[in-house]
């Protein structure tokens, strides 16, 4: 039996790429600070992670797919927070993220990891970003780790979905 296992060390030279959510920045802006110091504890050079900024999180799965599908990335972290405001626009917008970014990864093979908040307060938003309930950015970006470290040991795969 092999056994194959991710680990929270980055890979040599390994390059990530993070995608911010300019839509409620005020959360975001905390998510990303916790991604970007997860990655370079975690062994990441600081040159070696480029920051993308997006409009809000139904954009990012474009810009995903783009960066995912250059070759470039071991990973791709979307970090944004939808919030729950008066209508349901919010459900279609966390469903359309976390289905494109899902679509990105799979098209290309490249982890596309969602980080994107989906709360129903301002407060819940502002605890997953750093307060009582961690840092989800943070979390993201060791999740991007120890997948693009888990994909370097596993055997070649066949074709990506299109």
């Amino acid at each position: 039996m092999t056994e194959y296992q991710g680990k929270l060390v980055a890979p040599p030279k390994a390059k990530f790429a993070v995608i911010v959510s300019r839509f409620n920045e005020f959360v975001t802006a905390k998510l990303l600070s916790g991604a970007t110091d997860a990655l370079v504890r975690h062994g990441v050079a600081e040159g070696d992670v480029d920051v993308v900024w997006s409009p809000g999180s139904f954009e990012m799965s474009v810009i995903a797919l783009r960066l995912a599908g250059g070759g470039r990335y071991a990973a791709v972290i979307c970090l944004g927070a939808v919030i729950r405001g008066g209508t349901d626009h919010h459900h279609y917008i966390a469903a359309e993220a976390a289905k494109g970014n899902a679509t990105a990864a799979l098209r290309t093979g490249v982890p596309c990891i969602f980080g994107v908040l989906t709360c129903d307060t301002i407060e819940q938003a502002i605890e997953r970003s750093g307060a009582k309930a961690g840092n989800k950015g943070a979390e993201a970006a060791t999740a991007a780790i120890e997948m693009a470290n888990l994909l370097g040991q596993l055997p070649p795969g066949g074709k990506q979905a299109t």
